[in-house]
């Protein structure tokens, strides 16, 4: 990891933490700011050190865009948890088949960026 690329992740990993600390929830009861800020550290905890082994400059990079567009889409709808996304037409396939293995890759394939390390964590 270059130190440019370090100190990004360094300075996104405070970022998270900061609007952790500053996290107000859209119902404004306490107890769903407590549980949302909770999330918000638990989750950036383990994607930063799932991923700090990671030496691949792409990967890096891929990650670096994941964080700052959920941080984005986490501030501009005043939700912490990703949204989900909808499933590809014949969406319901078979569990088997040619038209599941297409299904699986159609859905491999919509899966925005904000939401490609949340399935592995889940």
């Amino acid at each position: 990891m270059t130190p440019v690329t370090r100190q990004e992740v360094l300075s996104l990993y405070r970022k998270v933490f900061r609007i952790a600390k500053k996290w107000q929830s859209a119902s404004g009861q306490a107890e769903d700011t407590v549980a949302e800020r909770e999330y918000i550290m638990k989750e950036a905890k383990t994607l930063f050190r799932k991923n700090k082994d990671v030496t691949d400059p792409k990967l890096i990079k891929q990650c670096i865009e994941e964080c700052e567009a959920r941080i984005e889409i986490g501030l501009h709808y005043n939700i912490p948890y990703p949204r989900p996304i909808h499933l590809p037409p014949m969406g319901l396939a078979q569990k088997q088949g040619r038209i599941f293995r297409h299904q699986e890759k159609l859905r491999k394939i919509s899966k925005p960026i904000y939401l490609k390390s949340h399935d592995e964590i889940s």
